[in-house]
């Protein structure tokens, strides 16, 4: 349960489990002596060289969010992705991914702000700031994780950037580099990925942009160098690969309302009693277990978001 609560998770529908776990056996043998190769490379993560799944992020402090549940291994978080600029299967973006050149990156960031600017993500990101959060993650699909993240407080890095008195809302955009993310070959969603946040959920505490997992460097597949997280919605408001934060007076419209808008909405709470046009949201499973859980009203972030959005419907407001 979380260190701030009394309540607990459970479950949904994923993959055949007998499947999932050859799939898991197999990935075990292959993926693990890459991420050992990996872990012995010794690049910083600063410094404008290309940061290497397995680097260790030293100095990270214990940030204020935990957890007494297990948490997932690093090689299921690792090798069960969503990210449809690699592939839309779970296993593509770790076969695929390492083509992703991570150094140098830069953010723009425009739009309603007193500092718009192309920044470079090592001053975009202060390595002072860095703490780890671990968070449940519900995916929309019905499978869930535990994970320890390494990032800053997105509401923080905002404040630096001074939102002026126009700004409502916060849209992010994914890299948009066809030869290196095979994915935006097809036509599976309308390239680039963008995801938005109205301001104050990006402001709340709970909200952070990660550059690492498990005390290291955010591995490509899991949505290097820069990601959002945002444990009380859906995994696809996750968006990875940041190159842009644009402040605006209006609403965005994020890649999958624009690709599905019957079947995905801007907010993408976490709510057991919404269900997708096509499955039930009642239940998850956890990756790793068999049996299924109950699924948390805002993935059980409840008391820390519920104010965000009272009086709202929010089986309208989906």
């Amino acid at each position: 349960m979380l260190i701030r609560k009394g309540s607990d998770i459970r479950s949904s529908e994923i993959t055949d489990y007998r499947l999932y776990v050859r799939r898991r056996d197999f990935m075990r043998v292959t993926v693990g002596g890459l991420l050992a190769a990996a872990a012995a490379c010794r690049t910083g993560v600063a410094g404008g060289e290309q940061a290497t799944q397995g680097t260790k992020i030293p100095g990270v402090r214990k940030g204020p969010y935990g957890t007494s549940e297990a948490m997932t291994p690093l090689q299921d978080v690792t090798t069960y992705n969503n990210f449809y600029e690699f592939g839309s299967d779970k296993e593509s973006p770790s076969r695929l991914a390492g083509r992703l050149r991570t150094r140098p990156w830069t953010v723009k960031v425009d739009g309603e702000v007193g500092k718009p600017a192309t920044y470079d993500l090592d001053d975009l990101i202060k390595p002072a700031a860095l703490e780890e959060r671990v968070y449940r993650m519900r995916c929309v699909e019905g499978w869930s994780m535990v994970i320890p993240w390494i990032g800053v407080p997105l509401g923080d890095l905002l404040k630096r950037l001074e939102p002026t008195s126009r700004a409502r809302y916060v849209e992010f955009t994914t890299l948009y580099d066809p030869a290196q993310m095979p994915g935006q070959r097809t036509s599976v969603l309308p390239w680039p990925y963008v995801e938005g946040l109205r301001l104050d959920e990006a402001m709340h505490p709970l909200a952070i942009m990660a550059v690492g997992l498990y005390g290291q460097v955010l591995p490509n597949q899991d949505g290097a160098p820069l990601r959002l997280v945002v444990p009380w919605k859906y995994g696809f408001k996750g968006i990875k690969s940041i190159v842009r934060i644009r402040l605006v007076e209006t609403q965005p419209v994020n890649t999958w309302q624009r690709a599905a808008p019957g079947e995905y909405g801007f907010y993408a709470n976490v709510n057991p009693t919404v269900d997708h046009p096509r499955w039930s949201q009642a239940q998850e499973r956890r990756i790793g277990e068999f049996f299924k859980r109950k699924t948390l009203t805002f993935n059980g972030y409840g008391d820390e978001v519920g104010r965000l959005y009272s009086g709202m419907d929010l089986r309208k407001n989906f």
